[in-house]
Protein backbone atom coordinates (compact mmCIF):
# COMPACT_ATOMS: atom_id res chain seq x y z
CA UNK A 1 0.00 0.00 0.00
CA UNK A 2 1.19 3.41 -0.88
CA UNK A 3 1.58 5.46 2.27
CA UNK A 4 -0.38 8.28 1.46
CA UNK A 5 -2.99 5.95 1.25
CA UNK A 6 -2.34 4.63 5.12
CA UNK A 7 -4.99 5.93 7.52
CA UNK A 8 -2.70 4.96 10.17
CA UNK A 9 -0.35 7.80 9.35
CA UNK A 10 -0.91 11.49 9.44
CA UNK A 11 -0.93 13.37 6.50
CA UNK A 12 -0.20 17.01 5.83
CA UNK A 13 -0.65 18.09 2.05
CA UNK A 14 -0.71 21.03 -0.36
CA UNK A 15 -2.44 21.41 -3.17
CA UNK A 16 -2.31 24.13 -6.20
CA UNK A 17 -5.34 24.87 -8.44
CA UNK A 18 -5.78 28.09 -11.30
CA UNK A 19 -8.83 29.76 -12.68
CA UNK A 20 -8.30 31.69 -15.87
CA UNK A 21 -11.59 34.44 -16.65
CA UNK A 22 -13.72 32.99 -13.77
CA UNK A 23 -14.80 33.85 -10.45
CA UNK A 24 -13.67 30.51 -8.42
CA UNK A 25 -15.48 31.32 -4.93
CA UNK A 26 -18.31 34.57 -5.05
CA UNK A 27 -18.82 36.25 -2.01
CA UNK A 28 -22.37 37.01 -1.16
CA UNK A 29 -21.38 39.70 1.17
CA UNK A 30 -19.47 41.37 -1.71
CA UNK A 31 -22.74 40.99 -4.29
CA UNK A 32 -20.89 37.65 -5.50
CA UNK A 33 -17.45 39.35 -6.17
CA UNK A 34 -14.59 37.11 -5.96
CA UNK A 35 -13.30 36.78 -2.48
CA UNK A 36 -10.12 38.73 -1.55
CA UNK A 37 -8.26 39.66 1.36
CA UNK A 38 -8.80 43.54 1.88
CA UNK A 39 -5.67 44.36 3.29
CA UNK A 40 -3.22 42.32 0.78
CA UNK A 41 -5.41 42.01 -2.39
CA UNK A 42 -5.10 38.32 -2.48
CA UNK A 43 -8.17 36.14 -3.66
CA UNK A 44 -9.53 33.71 -0.98
CA UNK A 45 -10.92 30.28 -2.17
CA UNK A 46 -12.53 28.82 1.46
CA UNK A 47 -12.42 25.31 2.58
CA UNK A 48 -16.25 24.94 2.60
CA UNK A 49 -15.90 25.69 -1.44
CA UNK A 50 -13.23 23.32 -2.00
CA UNK A 51 -15.15 20.57 0.61
CA UNK A 52 -18.19 20.91 -1.74
CA UNK A 53 -16.79 19.57 -4.99
CA UNK A 54 -14.89 16.91 -3.37
CA UNK A 55 -18.47 15.73 -1.95
CA UNK A 56 -19.86 16.00 -5.47
CA UNK A 57 -17.07 13.75 -6.82
CA UNK A 58 -17.53 11.40 -4.34
CA UNK A 59 -21.00 11.21 -5.21
CA UNK A 60 -20.25 10.38 -8.42
CA UNK A 61 -17.47 7.86 -7.89
CA UNK A 62 -19.02 5.92 -5.55
CA UNK A 63 -23.12 6.09 -6.49
CA UNK A 64 -25.26 3.45 -5.02
CA UNK A 65 -22.13 2.15 -2.74
CA UNK A 66 -22.47 1.62 0.62
CA UNK A 67 -20.82 3.58 3.16
CA UNK A 68 -20.25 6.36 0.61
CA UNK A 69 -23.36 8.67 1.15
CA UNK A 70 -23.31 12.19 1.82
CA UNK A 71 -24.56 13.88 4.29
CA UNK A 72 -24.33 17.43 3.66
CA UNK A 73 -26.17 17.11 0.46
CA UNK A 74 -27.65 20.08 -1.84
CA UNK A 75 -31.82 19.26 -1.05
CA UNK A 76 -31.96 17.46 1.50
CA UNK A 77 -32.42 18.40 5.23
CA UNK A 78 -29.67 17.50 7.95
CA UNK A 79 -32.32 16.27 10.17
CA UNK A 80 -33.78 13.92 8.13
CA UNK A 81 -30.61 12.22 7.95
CA UNK A 82 -30.34 12.10 11.17
CA UNK A 83 -34.05 10.12 11.48
CA UNK A 84 -32.94 7.35 8.90
CA UNK A 85 -30.55 6.24 11.42
CA UNK A 86 -32.69 6.22 14.30
CA UNK A 87 -34.92 4.52 11.58
CA UNK A 88 -32.31 2.13 10.59
CA UNK A 89 -31.33 1.06 14.50
CA UNK A 90 -34.67 1.27 15.92
CA UNK A 91 -33.29 3.72 18.19
CA UNK A 92 -35.10 4.76 21.43
CA UNK A 93 -35.75 8.85 21.45
CA UNK A 94 -36.11 8.31 25.06
CA UNK A 95 -32.83 6.83 26.11
CA UNK A 96 -31.50 9.44 24.13
CA UNK A 97 -27.60 9.38 25.80
CA UNK A 98 -27.14 5.44 24.60
CA UNK A 99 -29.45 6.17 21.05
CA UNK A 100 -26.91 8.96 20.06
CA UNK A 101 -23.86 7.65 20.70
CA UNK A 102 -25.47 4.36 18.59
CA UNK A 103 -26.78 6.90 15.89
CA UNK A 104 -23.55 8.43 15.96
CA UNK A 105 -21.59 5.26 14.88
CA UNK A 106 -24.32 4.55 11.71
CA UNK A 107 -23.80 8.13 10.46
CA UNK A 108 -19.83 7.14 10.81
CA UNK A 109 -20.24 4.14 9.09
CA UNK A 110 -23.16 5.34 6.52
CA UNK A 111 -22.02 8.97 5.43
CA UNK A 112 -18.56 9.22 3.61
CA UNK A 113 -17.89 13.29 4.51
CA UNK A 114 -19.20 12.53 8.33
CA UNK A 115 -16.51 9.76 8.58
CA UNK A 116 -13.38 12.19 6.94
CA UNK A 117 -14.75 15.49 7.57
CA UNK A 118 -16.40 15.66 11.02
CA UNK A 119 -19.79 17.23 11.97
CA UNK A 120 -22.30 18.78 14.27
CA UNK A 121 -25.32 16.78 14.34
CA UNK A 122 -27.44 17.97 17.66
CA UNK A 123 -30.37 19.72 15.69
CA UNK A 124 -33.56 18.23 16.30
CA UNK A 125 -35.90 15.58 17.88
CA UNK A 126 -33.16 12.69 17.27
CA UNK A 127 -29.84 14.03 17.41
CA UNK A 128 -26.43 11.84 16.32
CA UNK A 129 -23.75 13.67 18.45
CA UNK A 130 -20.85 15.77 17.27
CA UNK A 131 -18.51 14.00 15.32
CA UNK A 132 -14.41 15.44 14.64
CA UNK A 133 -13.34 14.68 11.74
CA UNK A 134 -9.45 13.61 10.56
CA UNK A 135 -9.64 15.53 7.57
CA UNK A 136 -9.49 19.43 7.99
CA UNK A 137 -8.59 21.98 4.82
CA UNK A 138 -7.61 25.63 5.36
CA UNK A 139 -8.96 28.75 2.69
CA UNK A 140 -6.39 28.91 -0.55
CA UNK A 141 -4.85 31.86 -1.24
CA UNK A 142 -3.59 32.97 -4.30
CA UNK A 143 -0.23 33.48 -4.82
CA UNK A 144 -0.18 36.85 -6.49
CA UNK A 145 -2.73 39.91 -5.74
CA UNK A 146 -5.90 39.89 -7.87
CA UNK A 147 -7.97 42.23 -9.72
CA UNK A 148 -11.69 41.37 -9.40
CA UNK A 149 -13.11 42.47 -12.44
CA UNK A 150 -17.10 43.03 -13.08
CA UNK A 151 -18.78 42.47 -16.87
CA UNK A 152 -22.07 43.67 -18.29
CA UNK A 153 -23.83 41.27 -20.07
CA UNK A 154 -26.97 40.96 -21.82
CA UNK A 155 -29.19 38.25 -20.64
CA UNK A 156 -32.47 37.02 -22.71
CA UNK A 157 -35.82 36.65 -20.68
CA UNK A 158 -38.61 35.86 -22.96
CA UNK A 159 -40.86 34.13 -19.87
CA UNK A 160 -43.95 36.03 -20.97
CA UNK A 161 -45.85 36.95 -24.60
CA UNK A 162 -46.65 40.71 -23.85
CA UNK A 163 -42.94 41.05 -22.76
CA UNK A 164 -41.76 39.76 -25.98
CA UNK A 165 -44.45 42.03 -27.88
CA UNK A 166 -43.40 44.68 -26.20
CA UNK A 167 -39.63 44.35 -27.32
CA UNK A 168 -38.97 43.94 -23.55
CA UNK A 169 -36.93 40.00 -24.07
CA UNK A 170 -33.61 40.92 -22.77
CA UNK A 171 -32.07 42.65 -19.59
CA UNK A 172 -29.01 43.24 -18.43
CA UNK A 173 -26.80 41.29 -16.13
CA UNK A 174 -23.33 41.03 -14.75
CA UNK A 175 -20.82 38.39 -14.11
CA UNK A 176 -17.47 38.68 -12.02
CA UNK A 177 -14.19 37.39 -13.17
CA UNK A 178 -10.28 37.12 -12.36
CA UNK A 179 -8.09 37.02 -15.49
CA UNK A 180 -6.05 34.61 -13.61
CA UNK A 181 -4.77 33.39 -10.26
CA UNK A 182 -2.79 30.48 -8.93
CA UNK A 183 -4.49 29.34 -5.35
CA UNK A 184 -1.97 27.47 -2.75
CA UNK A 185 -4.13 25.61 -0.28
CA UNK A 186 -2.95 23.31 2.65
CA UNK A 187 -4.94 20.12 4.33
CA UNK A 188 -4.07 17.98 7.07
CA UNK A 189 -5.40 13.77 8.20
CA UNK A 190 -4.95 12.90 11.34
CA UNK A 191 -4.48 9.71 12.11
CA UNK A 192 -5.92 9.19 15.67
CA UNK A 193 -9.29 10.92 14.83
CA UNK A 194 -9.32 8.36 11.69
CA UNK A 195 -9.54 5.68 13.83
CA UNK A 196 -12.31 6.97 16.03
CA UNK A 197 -14.25 7.43 12.63
CA UNK A 198 -13.35 4.22 10.65
CA UNK A 199 -11.55 5.94 7.47
CA UNK A 200 -10.28 3.24 5.86
CA UNK A 201 -7.19 3.24 2.94
CA UNK A 202 -10.38 3.04 0.55
CA UNK A 203 -11.78 6.21 1.86
CA UNK A 204 -8.12 8.08 1.35
CA UNK A 205 -7.37 6.63 -2.11
CA UNK A 206 -11.30 8.38 -3.13
CA UNK A 207 -10.56 11.47 -1.31
CA UNK A 208 -7.21 12.04 -3.06
CA UNK A 209 -8.84 10.98 -6.96
CA UNK A 210 -11.91 13.36 -5.82
CA UNK A 211 -9.44 16.18 -5.53
CA UNK A 212 -7.42 14.91 -8.74
CA UNK A 213 -10.90 15.62 -10.31
CA UNK A 214 -12.94 17.95 -8.38
CA UNK A 215 -12.52 21.21 -10.78
CA UNK A 216 -13.18 18.33 -14.42
CA UNK A 217 -16.59 17.61 -13.47
CA UNK A 218 -17.87 20.90 -12.02
CA UNK A 219 -17.81 23.21 -15.27
CA UNK A 220 -19.71 26.26 -14.96
CA UNK A 221 -19.28 29.08 -16.98
CA UNK A 222 -18.95 31.32 -14.06
CA UNK A 223 -16.04 29.93 -12.86
CA UNK A 224 -14.58 30.01 -16.32
CA UNK A 225 -11.13 27.19 -16.76
CA UNK A 226 -10.24 25.73 -13.14
CA UNK A 227 -7.50 22.98 -13.40
CA UNK A 228 -5.49 21.41 -10.00
CA UNK A 229 -1.48 22.07 -10.88
CA UNK A 230 -0.52 20.44 -7.99
CA UNK A 231 -0.94 18.21 -5.16
CA UNK A 232 1.79 17.08 -2.67
CA UNK A 233 1.52 14.54 0.75
CA UNK A 234 3.61 14.75 3.34
CA UNK A 235 2.90 11.14 5.04
CA UNK A 236 4.83 10.47 8.50
CA UNK A 237 5.74 7.15 9.56
CA UNK A 238 3.47 7.17 13.48
CA UNK A 239 -0.25 8.33 13.93
CA UNK A 240 1.18 12.04 15.15
CA UNK A 241 3.85 12.94 12.88
CA UNK A 242 7.60 13.44 12.73
CA UNK A 243 7.95 17.60 11.90
CA UNK A 244 5.43 20.19 12.30
CA UNK A 245 2.96 20.79 9.48
CA UNK A 246 4.27 24.51 8.54
CA UNK A 247 8.13 23.02 8.34
CA UNK A 248 7.02 20.94 5.48
CA UNK A 249 4.70 23.56 3.51
CA UNK A 250 7.85 25.69 3.34
CA UNK A 251 9.34 23.27 1.21
CA UNK A 252 6.74 24.13 -1.53
CA UNK A 253 8.01 27.30 -3.07
CA UNK A 254 5.97 28.90 -6.09
CA UNK A 255 6.98 32.19 -7.67
CA UNK A 256 6.21 34.43 -10.30
CA UNK A 257 8.20 34.59 -13.27
CA UNK A 258 6.49 37.51 -14.90
CA UNK A 259 5.15 41.05 -13.86
CA UNK A 260 1.43 40.07 -14.64
CA UNK A 261 1.10 36.41 -14.64
CA UNK A 262 -1.84 35.08 -16.95
CA UNK A 263 -1.13 31.32 -17.08
CA UNK A 264 0.57 28.35 -15.25
CA UNK A 265 3.83 28.93 -17.15
CA UNK A 266 4.34 32.00 -15.57
CA UNK A 267 5.23 30.45 -12.24
CA UNK A 268 7.81 28.38 -11.17
CA UNK A 269 6.78 25.62 -8.66
CA UNK A 270 9.61 23.86 -6.73
CA UNK A 271 9.24 21.32 -3.79
CA UNK A 272 12.15 20.38 -2.08
CA UNK A 273 12.61 16.53 -0.85
CA UNK A 274 15.04 17.20 1.77
CA UNK A 275 13.03 16.20 4.11
CA UNK A 276 12.92 15.10 8.01
CA UNK A 277 13.41 11.60 8.89
CA UNK A 278 10.22 9.37 8.92
CA UNK A 279 8.66 11.83 6.59
CA UNK A 280 7.94 10.92 3.01
CA UNK A 281 7.24 13.02 -0.37
CA UNK A 282 4.07 11.49 -2.65
CA UNK A 283 3.60 13.96 -5.59
CA UNK A 284 -0.13 12.75 -6.80
CA UNK A 285 0.00 15.84 -8.91
CA UNK A 286 2.65 17.77 -10.29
Amino acid sequence: MSVHLDPARKHDFAFLFDVRDGNPNGDPDAGGMPRTDPETGHGLVTDVAIKRKIRNMVSLLNEGVAGYDIYVEAGVALNAQHERAYAALNLDTKQRRKSELEAQQWMCQTFYDVRMFGAVMTTGTKPCGRVQGPLQLTFSRSIDPVLPQEHGITRITQTRQDDIDKGESTEMGNKHMIPYALYLGYGHFSAPLARRTGVTSQDLETFWRAMTLMFEHDRASTRGEMALRGLYVFSHDDPFGKAPAHELFSRVKVSSVGPIPRSISDYTIDVENDLPEGVTLTKVVG
